[in-house]
């Protein structure tokens, strides 16, 4: 039973890194397969607890750049504002996080087939917008306007309803508002530095009562096979997406979730 449920956790994990960066809902897939694979955790701990892996993932991609924005701060306009439109796009996601974290918990994680329909709409929307989207005005994701940050900010909050996916949301948006393909997946990857981590903070004090130590092995190798996984997505994502639009992300959800919706109602 032990090696089953770490294999489950593995491939939880390797699922959380495969889908956390790209607009397919990592939330939404990690929930359904850990419906019709039995697999539970308290407070949905490992659930959140295993995106720290990716949030590493993108931070170790990200560290020189990082490190290069923060130092030229001081004397650089342009990186003060960058880092100014990711904090105010950050924002959102904080005070309603906060206000409907026990309905989201409790109630929106817990029902599979809003999952599955939120996946197959949110798959309609991103076929319709990568054709759709307005031509860019904004090719560099440091350059966003702050009043357009703020308004990505608001839409991220859609995927606060599991099976919308954060990515897709804030994608979806900053091309709506003018962003190009790579500035707007690029933009997504930054802002989901300060948001994962916050949601993975907050949830795990929420939590700290029902945290159940003896899953910390499960959660260990989630958090590993997720950190592994998505440093792969993310240095491979830009450059498809440059190339080749979203459409096969919309694509992909509408499948997922027409599977899971036949599964559910089949009585899985």
């Amino acid at each position: 039973m032990m090696e089953s449920t770490t294999l489950v956790a593995a491939f939880l994990g390797l699922l959380e890194g495969l889908t956390e960066f790209i607009p397919v809902s990592s939330t939404g897939h990690i929930l359904l397969a850990g419906h019709f694979l039995g697999f539970d955790s308290a407070g949905k701990t490992f659930e959140v607890v295993i995106q720290l892996g990716a949030v590493l993932a993108i931070l170790t991609i990200y560290a020189t750049r990082l490190v290069s924005i923060f130092a030229a701060a001081p004397h650089d306009p342009k990186a003060r504002r960058f880092i100014l439109s990711v904090l105010v796009a950050f924002l959102p996601a904080v005070f309603i996080g906060v206000l409907a974290h026990d309905f989201i918990k409790t109630v929106l994680f817990e029902t599979p087939k809003l999952i599955a329909i939120m996946l197959i709409l949110g798959g309609i929307v991103l076929i319709f917008v990568d054709r759709i989207a307005p031509e860019p005005v904004h090719e560099d994701a440091m350059e966003l306007p702050i009043p357009m940050a703020i308004k990505i900010g608001f839409i991220q909050c859609l995927a606060m309803i599991p099976g919308v996916s954060r990515s897709g949301a804030t994608i979806v948006g900053a091309l709506m508002l003018g962003a190009s393909k790579r500035a707007a997946a690029e933009f997504s990857f930054f802002l989901s530095m300060p948001t994962m981590a916050g949601a993975f903070a907050y949830d795990l004090y929420k939590n700290r009562e029902v945290l159940d130590i003896s899953a910390m092995g499960e959660i260990a190798v989630g958090f590993v096979m997720a950190f592994i996984s998505a440093v792969f997505v993310v240095k491979w994502l830009l450059g498809y997406v440059s190339r080749n639009g979203y459409a096969l992300f919309g694509w992909w959800r509408i499948v997922v979730g027409s599977a899971a919706l036949i599964f559910l109602f089949s009585g899985f």
